[in-house]
């Protein structure tokens, strides 16, 4: 496995993984029509990789071999509540790919991403009733908050959960 930062010609591979991601995860949480009708194409053309700007989006790839199997995009809190917090705005690996650690790595590198951008705190969101989310996060040291949302997305309205945790101590992840 490869850990390293997406690029302009990742944008379709990064889509594909998101996509295939959702239609697992989700199933039986977001209504199947809509997960059917979802194609990486279009999801691809609202990816930009290209500016590496601090205060943008920063999504790290994880390769195995030559196929990107996963991805974490980082960002600051787009939540003025939040201020001054680090978010982790997605994290998807390929369902073929799942339980082989890398969402592990993804995670790990995200948050040391995070920490060298200079955040101490930071959030994430998931969706209710997504179970293994929940698991996986809070085996990696993230606290539910007790906050909701509802947010429209890919034009689709989702009951999410805010996650917390500190970013107090982390080991350097090394991403190329």
């Amino acid at each position: 496995m490869h850990l390293r930062t997406a690029e302009p010609p990742d944008a379709l591979a990064v889509a594909r993984v998101h996509v295939r991601s959702w239609q697992a995860a989700y199933r039986g949480l977001i209504a199947d029509a809509y997960l059917d009708q979802l194609h990486p194409e279009d999801r691809a053309q609202r990816y930009d990789f290209s500016n590496t700007d601090a205060s943008r989006p920063h999504t790290i790839v994880a390769v195995d071999g030559d196929t990107i199997v996963g991805f974490a995009t980082t960002a600051p809190s787009r939540d003025p509540a939040l201020s001054g917090h680090g978010e982790l705005c997605a994290l998807y690996v390929d369902p073929n790919q799942w339980s082989k650690g890398f969402g592990v790595a993804l995670v790990a590198a995200a948050r040391a991403r995070l920490f060298q951008t200079g955040f101490r705190e930071a959030f994430l969101w998931v969706l209710v009733g997504n179970t293994r989310a929940d698991r996986f996060y809070r085996n990696d040291g993230w606290s539910p908050a007790g906050e909701r949302r509802s947010e429209t997305l890919w034009g689709i309205t989702l009951d999410e959960a805010r996650y917390r945790r500190s970013l107090a101590s982390q080991s350097t992840v090394r991403v190329h």
